[in-house]
């Protein structure tokens, strides 16, 4: 089945990009220099930053449905990304290396059904969740910590 995996876009974070430490402090938002790789995925490019690069850890909203479900978890974004990433059936290195929790929505973002998976076997995951017509988009979460990972649409959308 067709997928596209998409990044979050920059528009809701470029507010904070060049502010100092006190003023992100009081936006309850932590900047980080990236000391490793993998070690800092940005939800935006949806790729690992490299070390020296400078991120922005943050709490977002990322299942906003009214419902029972609706959720919010801490987030990496690379101060200065711009550019939404989007992979249509491919699955980024960010992904593919991770073990991962998938959850899948239904149209008014009840949970229809979930599970866990290696990122190397994320295409599997993909097409039996998608096999439910009740499942309209998928939530991915990087599974030790639960940070909200990407979004998973069906088709090149």
């Amino acid at each position: 089945m067709s997928f596209c995996i998409s990044g979050l876009s920059a528009a809701p974070f470029v507010s904070l990009y060049g502010r100092d430490d006190a003023e992100l402090a009081a936006l309850g938002v932590r900047p980080y220099v990236a000391d490793a790789r993998p070690g800092f995925p940005c939800r935006i490019t949806l790729e690992d930053a490299a070390p020296g690069e400078r991120v922005l850890l943050l709490n977002y909203l990322h299942q906003p449905a009214d419902s029972p479900y609706r959720s919010a978890h801490a987030i990496f974004v690379r101060e200065g990304a711009t550019h939404s990433a989007r992979f249509v059936d491919t699955v980024p290195p960010a992904l593919r290396t991770r073990m991962l929790s998938v959850r899948a929505f239904d149209a008014a973002g009840m949970l229809t059904d979930a599970d866990l998976v290696d990122g190397a076997q994320l295409e599997t995951l993909i097409d039996r969740l998608f096999a439910d017509d009740r499942a309209v988009h998928l939530h991915v979460h990087y599974a030790k910590r639960g940070c909200y990972a990407a979004r998973i649409d069906r088709g090149g959308a």
